[in-house]
């Protein structure tokens, strides 16, 4: 074992911690408050859990636990370092929050089955760390299938023929282009390389230096297009599809456990296994930066023409993923970490709009923008939390997502890429363009006749704290960045 390789249980811990509440949570289902304690004391007890990982890993510790040898060169086996640690820390301070939120949501509006919707909310985080500790790829790919079945059923909540739609959509797609793309390509990458273990840096990647360049193009192509949860067009549409479910699930969907669990992986492949000078080496970044540029500019358009909130915002994350992936595929030190913080950025900025979106259905029942107007009034705490989240979105300082413009736009220009510096400088007035409507209209338009107004009236307390939570975070991180930042300093080195 190498002198910075340090075996730790803490690593099972966390794994178990939501398993067994999902357990606690099945067992003891008829007794709401107990069921939601079960809940909340999970949520709490991984996000501790993760951050006594948090001093190792800043020391250049590598945290491993090996569960189970399969093959040589092949286990499932799980490992902290300083990526691992970006999306572990979101994925469980994000459930904890998300917790208290689903309270306040499902009581509100009287849901059905919400027994099965906490204990499968517990399984997919259970599966989105399994994701962010993954020492190799068949560990990252089981977890990642793990996801995709144990969300299936929150998609499906209000079991209907649009929930069962959305649903049917959203696991066809998933586990269809794992299948076809991921599955074969992670066997070759076996055959050829003799492991699947993850290298510790993201310079080399786990190829031998004679691997004939066609076959890593072709492994390349397979890995991007296999993890469809990423959103890249044209594998992007079960996404809006499974806005069909309830909100807490499509904040769940577009912050924490699905959407983040597809880039997480798609860049951790990138670095890990590819590497930055294989990819420079066999031409593979720019291309990439360039294709998701065209998901970028194309979902942004479409979301443009979104009238129902959770479209729009839905069309956004396909957008916003690729930055993400563009980032990393730019191949420069600023790029890299503009895309990986992105993965902090988007999720609190994405969850505080997605919560937003259901304290207005819960106490207006009102889904579509046009709807909106003057409800500002009524609800300005919603709707200001709503701006600040929107303003990240856009890119513009204090809120966090200033600090991933300004790392891709340093990254394209030390990168000589005036393409990917156009589309970024577009996408941002395209940001601006869908977003800073439904602000304006919600402080400055005016109530349609017949519509008085009767004072503020906002969202249970239960709701609106993790609303105004998620936003304020999104502001503390973009005014002091390098509370994340160290960990993806650490990855670029």
């Amino acid at each position: 074992m190498d002198i910075n390789t340090v075996n730790s249980p803490l690593l099972l811990v966390a794994l178990l911690i939501p398993l067994f509440g999902t357990l606690g949570v099945m067992f003891r289902g008829k007794e709401e408050n107990f069921r939601e304690t079960i809940s909340c004391v999970s949520s709490i007890a991984l996000f501790i859990t993760v951050c006594f990982m948090i001093k190792p890993v800043l020391n250049g510790k590598i945290l491993l636990f090996n569960m189970f040898d399969i093959l040589p060169g092949v286990s499932i086996t799980l490992r902290a370092d300083a990526m691992s640690m970006i999306f572990a820390l979101v994925a469980s301070s994000l459930w904890t929050i998300a917790v208290f939120y689903s309270m306040g949501y499902m009581r509100g509006l009287k849901e059905h089955a919400q027994t099965r919707f906490n204990a499968c909310f517990a399984l997919a985080i259970f599966g989105a760390i399994g994701v962010a500790f993954s020492d190799n790829l068949f560990t990252l790919y089981l977890f990642y299938e793990i996801v995709s079945v144990c969300t299936y059923p929150l998609v499906a909540h209000h079991q209907d023929a649009e929930g069962y739609d959305g649903a049917r959509k959203y696991i066809v797609y998933l586990t269809t282009t794992a299948k076809a793309f991921l599955l074969p390509a992670m066997i070759l990458i076996y055959v050829l390389t003799g492991t699947l273990d993850f290298a510790t840096n993201i310079s080399t990647g786990i190829f031998p230096d004679d691997v004939n360049r066609w076959v890593v193009t072709m492994l390349y192509v397979f890995c991007l297009f296999g993890f469809a949860k990423n959103g890249i067009m044209p594998f992007h549409h079960w996404l809006p599809g499974a806005m069909v479910a309830p909100t807490p699930v499509s904040a769940l969907l577009h912050a924490v456990a699905v959407v983040k669990v597809g880039v997480f992986c798609t860049t951790r492949v990138m670095l890990y296994v590819f590497g930055v000078e294989s990819m420079d080496a066999f031409n593979l970044g720019i291309p990439t930066a360039y294709f998701v540029g065209f998901t970028i500019i194309t979902a942004s358009i479409i979301a443009l023409s979104k009238d129902n909130l959770k479209s729009r915002l839905a069309y956004s994350t396909v957008s916003q993923l690729s930055y993400i992936i563009l980032g990393v595929a730019l191949l420069t030190p600023h790029a890299i970490e503009g895309g990986l913080i992105h993965i902090v950025n988007h999720a609190f900025s994405k969850i505080t709009l997605f919560f937003c979106a259901g304290a207005i259905y819960v106490v207006t029942h009102k889904k579509y923008i046009s709807e909106m107007e003057g409800l500002g009034k009524t609800m300005p705490f919603t709707f200001g939390a709503f701006a600040i989240a929107s303003l990240s979105m856009i890119g513009a300082p204090p809120v966090a997502g200033f600090i991933t413009k300004w790392n891709l736009l340093v990254g394209s220009v030390e990168a000589h890429q005036l393409g990917i510096l156009f589309i970024l400088l577009a996408s941002t007035i395209l940001n601006a363009a869908y977003f800073a409507p439904v602000t304006y209209r919600a402080f400055f338009g005016k109530r349609p006749e017949g519509e008085q107004y009767t004072g503020i009236k906002e969202a249970p307390l239960s709701m609106l704290i993790p609303i105004l939570i998620a936003a304020s975070i999104s502001v503390i991180i973009g005014i002091f960045p390098n509370i994340m930042l160290q960990f993806v300093k650490a990855v670029t080195g």
